[in-house]
């Protein structure tokens, strides 16, 4: 029996939003995405993009940011655990490598008995480019 939750099947509105994915940088929201799939001409509505995107993240296929308003923000990304700085003002995002915010995290866990623990790290700030700019 397959798993679709982390096996989701292929069909033409999973392939236009994995194709998107492919093409554009950045975090986008749902709602940005399928606005993007529409400019193309892919006929998919908003509840299929949501389902999409959530069978994505559920298959680690794509990243999933919770901005501090709560908005949901996905983007494709590079393979392996890893955490991002984000951009307040222009969303650019750098993906890095945390290995003291992984030994604390394991430290935390261990010290309250948890096991299996898994986490997300996103850091917002200005980038160097609009930490420049005084507008």
């Amino acid at each position: 029996m397959n798993d679709t939750r982390t096996m989701p099947r292929s069909t033409k509105q999973r392939t236009a939003v994995m194709e998107l994915l492919a093409d554009i940088d950045g975090f986008h929201s749902a709602q940005e995405l399928h606005t993007m799939l529409r400019d193309r001409e892919a006929k998919i509505g908003l509840t299929t993009v949501y389902r999409t995107l959530q069978a994505l993240a559920d298959g680690d296929e794509v990243d999933v940011m919770r901005m501090p308003s709560g908005e949901h923000l996905y983007r494709r990304c590079s393979s392996g655990h890893h955490h991002h700085l984000v951009c307040q003002k222009c969303g650019r995002t750098v993906e890095v490598a945390g290995p003291d915010v992984e030994r604390w995290a394991e430290t935390v866990a261990a010290e309250h008995g948890f096991t299996n623990v898994t986490h997300t790290v996103e850091i917002f700030g200005r980038c160097a480019e609009c930490g420049a700019r005084t507008t």
